[in-house]
């Protein structure tokens, strides 16, 4: 496999073109050293990281390859004019020809979280991620009306860091709730989710996995052996079929999946279609 090192340059977070060259370099297989430049807002700035890059492909005796997304035309041209890179203006690639296709001119704005504090989005992104933490694993049944998704499932089946990713990603409110043993002796939903049933959206998982999983935690333990956990999957996979609640099985998908999946699903009144 090839070895190249990848530069993520920005007079911002960098957020945006780490986010944008992963999904592109995740297209090779390829093992890839990623260096993080942000806030490169000024000429000096701009000509010390063109020496760090310079240096690197002396180094690694191959090109790094650079992505930008600077939105200051002179220390955009100091990254042109020297560097060894092979650079990708992410701007200059999309902005540009948009700007000629609606003609308009773009904010140039520099991140997009410059002015977060004026944003009424960036807020809400921040509520959801309170709600989302007070509502983990059953914490609360305070305001579940409020919650866009209520996700249900086996404790460690994905629940958590898919409820913090749709709340920090689209700014959703994502109760989460563990099924417990006393549910499965009851056959029935926890009695506080059976009036939000329309936002409830059910994960499970393989009980192999789960077992990994959960003797990570808490080794030969009943909790984490297999046979507990394939009579824990099986009686939550039986209660959300026989309450007819949508689900899908984490074992081999992404958060983003997940996450994707849930969205097309539930349909949140939050999101625009």
């Amino acid at each position: 496999m090839s070895h190249r090192t990848v530069f993520y340059i920005s007079d911002g977070t960098g957020i945006t073109a780490e986010t944008f060259g992963n999904a592109i370099l995740a297209q090779f297989e390829i093992r890839s050293r990623h260096v993080r430049l942000p806030f490169i807002d000024t000429v000096d700035k701009a000509h010390q990281a063109v020496r760090q890059i310079n240096h690197c492909a002396e180094v690694d005796g191959h090109r790094p390859i650079v992505f930008t997304t600077l939105v200051n035309m002179e220390v955009l041209k100091v990254i042109q004019d020297g560097c060894l890179g092979m650079l990708l203006d992410m701007f200059g690639t999309f902005v540009h020809p948009l700007e000629t296709e609606f003609q308009l001119k773009s904010n140039h704005r520099i991140g997009r979280f410059s002015d977060a504090s004026k944003s009424k989005e960036y807020q809400d992104r921040i509520e959801a991620i309170n709600f989302s933490l007070a509502h983990d694993d059953g914490q609360s049944n305070r305001d579940l009306e409020q919650s866009d998704v209520i996700l249900v499932g086996v404790s460690r089946s994905g629940k958590t860091p898919t409820s913090l990713y749709l709340a920090m990603q689209y700014g959703l409110k994502a109760s989460n709730y563990p099924l417990i043993p006393e549910d499965f002796e009851r056959r029935q939903l926890p009695p506080a989710l059976v009036r939000h049933k329309s936002k409830i959206f059910g994960l499970t998982i393989q009980p192999e996995r789960l077992s990994e999983i959960r003797n990570e935690r808490r080794p030969n333990s009943r909790y984490a052996s297999l046979a507990n956990c394939r009579m824990e999957v099986s009686e939550a996979e039986t209660m959300m079929r026989r309450a007819g609640i949508r689900w899908l099985s984490t074992t081999t998908k992404s958060i983003e999946e997940i996450a994707t999946t849930i969205l097309q699903e539930i349909h949140p009144e939050r999101l625009a279609y």
